[in-house]
């Protein structure tokens, strides 16, 4: 199998002249700041998932790649070399999502990750692939005003719609960590409700979006989802527990671990970067093949 990456750098100066002329939102930290954890997140997978064959990272432009990568381990795809050029330049990962399976060259089997999420002890195929089906836990929700939980309800409808069931008071949502996923099964579920997809891409986060749950709740109604969770550890830095963070890291009770940004003070970002990277960096000493 293999893994996508989608990542951004905030602090990019060319990204950011495309983003002020593009858009006159503006620019939260929350949602494009680099962390500096990219490379742990290579680590990780090179370390604990044996069984990726290739990793793709997902950029908007070259002036995204960080300098230390190495371009021959890994492969380094631009927006416009999948996702139709109507919709670009986009700032925003849900049309992405909508597009992965036409990344060149991918697996059947992918695992796609955010960039926020990190293998941190010995995984196996069986972790998201169990008896041929996708195995990855969901959760059962009802309405809610935010935004995400619109884009999730918004996935759920259509993937309903393309299973040929009827609508539900409740909409499903798989666990908030890396996506195990079928090319094929994202290819067909695109085709037959494209009509319905193209509409709501946007530039921009909107609450009128679908994300790659459409593809995953597909598989959920048709049956192809096994019903075991993924050993995966949520931290949000709401909570300013980077410290329980770093120990987690030391000694985790969990593959895979998200941890999630928000809005901090400058001064807050840089006190608790620094301790994650050192955390990231005692748990995961060893360059990659990805890095030069």
């Amino acid at each position: 199998m293999d893994a996508v990456i989608t990542y951004v750098d905030g602090r990019d100066p060319v990204w950011q002249k495309s983003y002020e002329e593009t858009t006159s939102e503006p620019i939260l930290d929350k949602r494009f700041r680099d962390w500096g954890t990219l490379k742990y997140l290579l680590r990780g997978i090179e370390t604990f998932m044996p069984f990726v064959k290739n990793v793709y990272l997902v950029v908007s432009g070259n002036s995204q790649v960080p300098a230390w990568v190495n371009r021959e381990k890994l492969h380094v795809v631009l927006h416009e070399d999948f996702v139709p050029a109507p919709y670009l330049p986009v700032f925003n990962c849900n049309p992405l999502e909508m597009y992965l399976h036409r990344i060149k060259g991918l697996d059947e089997r992918f695992l796609y990750f955010n960039d926020d999420m990190f293998p941190v002890a010995p995984c196996t195929e069986d972790d998201f692939y169990p008896d041929g089906k996708i195995g990855i836990g969901f959760y059962k929700c009802l309405w809610h005003k935010s935004m995400y939980k619109q884009i999730c309800r918004n996935s759920d409808r259509l993937a309903r719609q393309a299973a040929g069931k009827k609508k539900g008071c409740f909409f499903v949502r798989p666990q908030h960590t890396c996506t195990p996923m079928f090319k094929s099964v994202s290819e067909k579920v695109f085709v037959a409700t494209e009509k319905q997809i193209l509409p709501t891409l946007s530039t921009i986060r909107t609450g009128e979006n679908l994300n790659q749950y459409l593809y995953v709740d597909y598989l959920y109604y048709m049956g192809q989802v096994s019903g075991k969770r993924i050993s995966n550890k949520h931290y949000s830095l709401a909570l300013g527990k980077v410290d329980k963070i770093g120990a987690f890291l030391q000694n985790p009770t969990h593959k895979i671990v998200c941890i999630n940004d928000v809005h901090l003070s400058q001064a807050k970002f840089e006190a608790y970067r620094q301790k994650l990277l050192a955390a990231f960096e005692k748990r995961l000493p060893v360059k990659s093949a990805f890095e030069l």
